[in-house]
């Protein structure tokens, strides 16, 4: 006589269904937060490298600038006499640099004024459409950096030594010890803290 065996189908349990959906949780909740620090980690270094780009363009533009600095002195708004190179106390520098390009052939100088100022926060571009100004003289600006924290510029001459203004009071010209041999710039750019650059330029 054959037998039946009797089998009952075993199914999961409350408590195990409950702990299968914790652990799925578990895992969705870590999951979801590596994506979100991933997403984040990119999106910072796409902003670090857009910051680069902006900075590396910016030092280009007054490197071309420093590079091709000219004896030309210049007369102010008030018919004074201006050296060819000022630097002042407050950060601002101002000089005369040649390589003013004229693809339109306009009747005009090849030498242009320029300055470097900070200004809300903002590196500024200033320069001039004549060298000797009139009374309603007004430079045009283009920002080339935002969110600057500090901008500074010194006069380095032959011996090595740092001016904060330019020309100095006093000095002989003719002393070739202290000549203008070089500008130095150190700029405080968030993130990436103090830049600093040196560019040897002629004598003026």
């Amino acid at each position: 006589m054959q037998r039946r065996i009797k089998t009952t189908a075993r199914g999961f349990t409350l408590i195990e269904v409950l702990v299968a959906f914790m652990i799925f949780g578990l895992i969705g909740v870590i999951s979801s937060q590596l994506l979100s620090q991933t997403l984040s980690a990119q999106d910072d270094l796409s902003d670090r490298g857009t910051r680069l780009n902006d900075i590396h363009r910016a030092m280009q533009i007054i490197q071309r600038d420093v590079m091709q600095l000219v004896d030309r002195p210049i007369r102010d708004q008030y018919g004074d006499t201006q050296r060819s190179l000022l630097i002042g106390t407050d950060g601002i520098i101002e000089f005369s640099r040649g390589g003013w390009r004229n693809p339109l052939q306009l009747p005009r100088a090849e030498v242009q004024r320029v300055g470097y100022l900070i200004q809300d926060n903002k590196l500024l571009r200033g320069y001039w459409p004549v060298l000797d100004r009139a009374q309603d003289t007004e430079p045009a600006y283009q920002t080339l950096l935002t969110e600057i924290e500090q901008l500074e510029f010194f006069a380095l001459d032959a011996s090595g030594n740092e001016y904060t203004f330019w020309p100095v009071p006093g000095a002989n010209p003719s002393d070739p010890s202290t000549a203008l041999a070089g500008i130095l710039m150190r700029i405080d750019v968030p993130p990436f803290g103090v830049i600093e650059r040196i560019w040897e330029v002629p004598s003026v």
